[in-house]
């Protein structure tokens, strides 16, 4: 950057997804000493992205974009406008005059879970195991005080290569959660685990490998990134090297800075938490056991059922009580 002359105005603007392994020398006083984050857009933003997307589009006057905005949190811009793509060709699959909500919904379905795989077949004992497996989600989600609302509970597998999936959308963006949030969290994960359980009296299967991985890594961070364990204190163990805006630059996520006996110690609350939610979920689940099997047995035969068919089958059950520490 030397040799401009600095009557001519010259910026030079450069950008990144990882300022975490930029050499120091490039940021410092002189050069690119002047940063500005461009965070994931908030509600409102993403709503005004989605209106610059669809400005020179038939959009039908029953669309509501804030509806749209809201089923999409996290997206960037580039997401927001492959969903209004996918919803625009999806209205030209079905000879549409102008796009409606239904197209918009697909899209948001397609760009978060992938397409649908309806000529995937799967035996009739496996596809049952499924239908448990995800009413077991939705059931716990249903039923612990802060989850996200389910919108919709499905066995159709997608090209994620999920074979069913249970849709939850906060409504709302988020920016801290509480201990109770979290665990609530873990125990939806912990449902689909749980429900086979139940159901197949202890006869487990491989489908809940994702949902434990989740649960324990989230566990872990409740430990060593939030101080939440009246063993360990409020102390933070391991430094993080992820970078702000990709996960895991050149593999390194964190170095160690503790003993062998606190790992043990870190590990010993990992377990005891994932214990205690699957405890709390398995109990969930064999109190509600009659309208675990209505549901699934109505899902097997539906394939899909939206928030609405889910209220009609269950009417609106209240949350249970926080877990007691």
């Amino acid at each position: 950057m030397d040799g401009f002359d600095t009557s001519k105005a010259v910026i030079i603007m450069a950008a990144t997804n990882t300022p975490e392994v930029l050499d120091p020398a490039l940021l410092r006083p002189g050069r690119f000493d002047r940063q500005v984050v461009l965070d994931r857009p908030d509600l409102g933003e993403r709503e005004a992205i989605l209106r610059v997307h669809s400005r020179k589009l038939r959009i039908s006057p029953d669309v509501d974009l804030k509806n749209v905005a809201a089923e999409t949190p996290g997206m960037v811009g580039a997401d927001l406008a492959n969903i209004v793509n996918e919803a625009a060709l999806n209205a030209a699959r079905r000879n549409a005059a102008e796009i409606e909500m239904q197209d918009f919904d697909y899209a948001v379905d397609r760009v978060t879970l992938g397409f649908e795989k309806k000529g995937r077949l799967i035996g009739p004992e496996e596809k049952e195991r499924v239908a448990y497996h995800e009413v077991g989600h939705t059931l716990v989600a249903l039923s612990v005080p802060t989850a996200d609302p389910v919108r919709r509970v499905s066995i159709i597998p997608r090209s994620i290569g999920a074979l069913g999936h249970t849709l939850q959308l906060p409504g709302k963006d988020r920016y801290l959660q509480t201990e109770p949030e979290l665990e609530d969290r873990i125990a939806v994960l912990l449902g689909g685990r749980a429900a086979e359980d139940v159901v197949y009296d202890g006869v487990i299967s491989t489908g809940a490998s994702d949902d434990l991985e989740r649960a324990s890594e989230m566990a872990r961070q409740m430990i060593t990134r939030y101080g939440m364990s009246t063993q360990l204190g409020n102390v933070t163990y391991g430094i993080s090297r992820e970078a702000r805006f990709l996960k895991g630059p050149f593999g390194l996520e964190e170095e160690r800075n503790y003993s062998e006996r606190i790992a043990e110690k870190i590990d010993e609350e990992v377990r005891r938490i994932i214990d205690t939610s699957y405890l709390r979920v398995k109990s969930i689940l064999a109190a509600r056991r009659t309208e675990l099997n209505l549901v699934a047995t109505t899902l097997l035969k539906k394939e899909t059922l939206e928030r609405e068919e889910l209220e009609q089958l269950l009417g609106q059950p209240k949350p249970e009580l926080a877990p007691q520490r």
